[in-house]
């Protein structure tokens, strides 16, 4: 397969000092050359050797038109269809915010995080246990990560379990999603019909369809195959559709290592990406122009129980490997990371989150879902853990810029200067310059001094996350959708949309 190299877009000097997006020039590469040559092959093998079930009527007579075949139930990919997909894939894609500040640029050297997972629970911040979450939680999760910087998009984090309708529950959670937040909204569709509402949803806030087809400011995940090597129906329409209707798409695939894809990463990854190129493939002969990008999700069973283990260091083994293959073949990728275990903001969660988020980060993986508020096992969500990952995603990306190495930044005269004057660098010009611009300062992390902190309330962090969040939900309130449309959604939908008076 020919690999056409291109140069990375992006800068090294930009900097941005909320630390949104990190522009990746240091990969780190969990695998050699040689090896990810073996993984991309064998995954290009699986699907166009073993191939995929359960395909329906509509994706498998496309296939079988470009060149397919059909072995039994087996829909057999042809590999020169495959190679061609990843060939002439986009390399860069736009998933737009309500507002131009909240654009991601997906692809290439940038890495975004934000929130995921559709958790079924909250844990109240009060008595920490987990309870049923409902519509109002999803839309203050939204205003939530409308105010915390690190946090780039808004991937549904909470589920609407007091709505029981399908299209309704879709459709409002497409609308709290949009009302609680300017940032890209990702959402799912129960059935293909949900799309089209979605999308006249999407028109309408948008000020019409081709405002939203230039500017997508939601997008659709999509999880189109079943480990192992199994189609969904159901979601290959939900897909197809989304096409149509000019909505970009996450081809997702979660397989769980040692259960549903094999037990060894090399086998994990590369039946997952072959699973992940089933919808790629679909999405480029529908239209090449259409957006989607590629959600490679090989998870860690703990094999004594069966149960996932989001916080395994294998975990984050499996997701570079996946992620270094998509740069390999310059395939805008989204995985997860920071699905941590434990149940509370505890040691166990910063440092299953840190290691998953910064390893994902490092690798280069465009979009990172789940990286904010996830907790047990992506069963729940806690606000305060919104607000300490927040902080925890600005630390890693603040630690993965390249220092800049200059005549400049060596200060050779500078140096000079101080150890012959005052002998300190605290009141030099280029120490003032360079305190906001250089320097990640945290807001919830505990910088107080011994006496200061005897003297303080001593508050642990996951107290003090606490805290912020419940006072940022007390007080605000998004301003970015016009009354007319704020009116309109709180008539539509069980909504208590508040605009500012700002």
């Amino acid at each position: 397969m020919s690999r056409r190299r291109r140069k990375p877009t992006g800068k090294s000097e930009e900097k941005n000092q909320n630390f949104t997006k990190l522009i990746n020039h240091r990969i780190f590469a969990p695998t050699e050359i040689g090896n990810l040559r073996k993984i991309s092959d064998s995954a290009i093998r699986i699907l166009s050797e073993i191939g995929m079930s359960d395909a329906p009527k509509e994706l498998c007579d496309l296939i079988l038109e470009h060149g397919g075949k059909l072995e039994g139930n087996r829909l057999l990919y042809p590999a020169n269809l495959i190679e061609n997909t990843i060939d002439r894939h986009q390399r860069i894609i736009l998933l737009a915010g309500q507002t131009t500040e909240n654009d991601l640029q997906v692809g290439g050297n940038y890495v975004y995080a934000g929130t995921g997972g559709a958790a079924p629970n909250l844990q109240d911040q009060i008595t920490k246990q987990y309870v049923p979450s409902k519509l109002k939680d999803l839309y203050d999760a939204a205003r939530l990560a409308d105010t915390l910087p690190n946090i780039s998009f808004f991937s549904r984090s909470l589920v609407a379990g007091d709505i029981e309708n399908p299209l309704e529950f879709d459709l409002s959670t497409a609308a709290a999603s949009l009302a609680g937040t300017s940032k890209h909204v990702m959402v799912q569709a129960a059935h293909f019909t949900h799309v089209n509402a979605i999308a006249e949803l999407c028109y309408q806030v948008a000020g019409g369809e081709e405002n939203f087809r230039r500017r997508p400011f939601l997008s659709l995940h999509v999880n189109h195959a079943v480990p192992p090597l199994r189609f969904d129906p159901e979601n290959i329409k939900v897909m197809i559709e989304a096409v149509k209707l000019g909505i970009p798409v996450h081809c997702n695939v979660f397989g769980q290592l040692g259960a549903s894809s094999p037990v060894t990463i090399a086998g994990s990854v590369s039946q997952t990406l072959a699973e992940t190129l089933s919808g790629l493939v679909l999405v480029h002969i529908l239209d090449p122009k259409a957006s989607s990008i590629a959600g490679p999700r090989p998870m860690i069973t703990d094999l004594r129980t069966g149960g996932m283990a989001g916080g395994a260091p294998e975990q984050l083994m499996a997701t570079g490997v996946a992620v270094q293959v998509l740069r390999y073949w310059e395939i805008p990728c989204s995985v997860i990371a920071g699905a941590t275990d434990s149940k509370l903001i505890d040691f166990q969660s910063g440092y299953e989150k840190a290691l998953t988020i910064n390893s994902a980060a490092q690798t280069g993986a465009n979009l990172i879902t789940q990286a904010a508020g996830s907790q047990a096992s992506l069963m729940g969500v806690n606000y305060g853990a919104m607000v300490a990952d927040n902080e925890l995603i600005g630390v890693i990306f603040r630690s993965n810029i390249i220092p800049e190495i200059t005549d400049e930044t060596l200060m050779h005269e500078s140096i000079k200067e101080v150890v012959n004057n005052e002998g300190h660098y605290l009141g030099h010009p280029e120490t003032y310059a360079r305190m906001k611009s250089d320097f990640y300062y945290p807001e919830i992390a505990e910088r107080k001094s011994l006496e200061e902190w005897a003297d303080s309330d001593q508050l642990d962090m996951g107290q003090r996350a606490d805290y912020k969040a419940s006072k940022i939900l007390k007080e605000y309130r998004p301003n970015h959708l016009s009354k007319e449309i704020a009116d309109y959604l709180s008539k539509r939908f069980p909504l208590d949309i508040n605009r500012s008076n700002k």
